[in-house]
């Protein structure tokens, strides 16, 4: 039997999909939480290593892996990436290479592999920021900031003018994970999309490109409706993937699933950014190949060099809509779930975020509220049943109160 290592975040999404494909599969998992030791004992967690420490966890998972051999590793979020692929190198296990791992993570490091190859991609500059004063006075306008680690569009904000920017690099600089060193790109303009892919060699099988409907232009980029098939005409739906094969070659990657997000206008397409893993959250569950094959089914034959040739989607369209987060606060209830199940082609709604639960929003925020499924004939109609579905729902958010401070 053989045997695959997952890495897994102690509140990932997504560890029960692998999990099941493999038992599909009849392949052995062992997970390998982001849990230090005593929490992992606590949990009775079998294999727990602090990814924030990855000296430490690569060396653990080396060990770990010896006493008990493995043919694959996975990562199951961004965050263990460029552990998979350390560990893997000492292991001699099929991967990416870590220096290709850490590119797809620091969006420094792509944007400067981006450029050596001629990908197209913004103009980018590197600031700290204690120097926002100075830089707004010499940034293009439109111009979009990030940092240069987080994800899913966390502390992306964009600015208009030198009071916008000065404004949004001190909204970022709040945000304790996003460093002192930020990025300021160019504003793309166009209709945003979203490659699902896979690299085996450093050629791209496209799985799926999604179309994001909802315009995405700032100052926030929160993301909302996926659909698949794109309505986009064939040969643009050609130089996308062309763009994010030519994107995934410039960084080093060549094995294991891609997430690309492009933007596409009068000009073709754009790279924003690539990632060296599969799409996030439950988004994966609205697609299927061959006969009732997942995605993580797909990824896990893939690492274990199985068979992937039944991985042709049908032409039926689905699609997901992210739930967003109309405003901070702490959700105290939830309203119109099942007649928002009710409306015709959505198959179903997940409501993510816990009761009594504080949430937040983006730029700060890094989740939402739930996800609305729904797969039907055609593209349109999937996009106006999960509209129809989210326009049901009723999110009672009770608003934080002011810290009195005493004087």
């Amino acid at each position: 039997m053989k045997r695959l290592m997952l890495l897994v975040s102690a509140l990932s999404y997504r560890s029960a999909a692998f999990c099941s494909a493999a038992k599909r599969l009849d392949v052995e998992v062992v997970q390998a939480v982001d849990l230090p030791k005593e929490l992992a004992e606590y949990w009775h967690v079998e294999l727990g290593v602090p990814f924030a420490n990855p000296n430490l966890a690569v060396d653990e998972l080396v060990a770990y892996a010896r006493r008990h051999p493995i043919d694959a590793i996975l990562p199951v979020d961004d965050g263990s990436t460029v552990i998979a692929a350390r560990v893997a190198q000492r292991l001699g296990l099929a991967y990416n290479s870590p220096e290709a791992s850490l590119a797809a993570r620091d969006k420094l490091a792509m944007r400067t592999a981006f450029a050596a190859a001629g990908v197209p991609s913004p103009v980018f500059r590197l600031f700290q920021v204690s120097d926002a004063q100075r830089m707004a006075g010499g940034v293009a306008y439109p111009c979009v900031v990030k940092p240069t680690r987080l994800s899913g569009s966390r502390g992306v904000i964009r600015a208009d003018d030198p009071a916008q920017f000065v404004a949004a690099v001190g909204r970022i600089s709040r945000i304790r994970e996003a460093g002192e060193q930020l990025l300021v790109e160019d504003f793309i303009p166009g209709f945003e999309v979203a490659l699902e892919g896979l690299l085996r060699h450093g050629e791209l099988q496209t799985l799926a490109l999604f179309d994001k409907p909802d315009p995405l232009d700032g100052p926030f980029f929160e993301e909302t409706i996926y659909v698949t098939p794109s309505r986009l005409e064939p040969q643009v739906q050609r130089a996308i993937a062309g763009c994010a094969e030519q994107a995934a070659r410039a960084v080093g990657l060549r094995e294991g699933p891609l997430h690309a997000e492009l933007r596409v206008n009068e000009r073709g397409p754009w790279m924003v950014e690539l990632a060296g893993r599969s799409i996030g959250g439950l988004c994966s569950s609205i697609l299927e190949f061959g006969a009732g094959m997942t995605l993580e089914e797909l990824i896990v034959r893939h690492a274990l060099d199985m068979d992937t040739s039944r991985a042709a989607r049908s032409d039926e369209a689905v699609g997901v809509m992210m739930i967003p987060i109309p405003g901070g606060g702490w959700l105290r209830g939830v309203e119109g779930v099942d007649d928002a199940k009710s409306v015709p082609l959505v198959q179903d709604v997940s409501i993510s975020a816990g009761l009594n639960k504080r949430i937040v929003p983006l730029p700060e925020g890094a989740s939402y509220l739930g996800f609305i499924f729904a797969r039907g004939p055609l593209p349109g109609d999937v996009e106006q049943a999960l509209r129809d579905a989210h326009s049901r729902l009723r999110f009672r958010i009770e608003a934080e109160l002011p810290v009195l401070t005493s004087t």
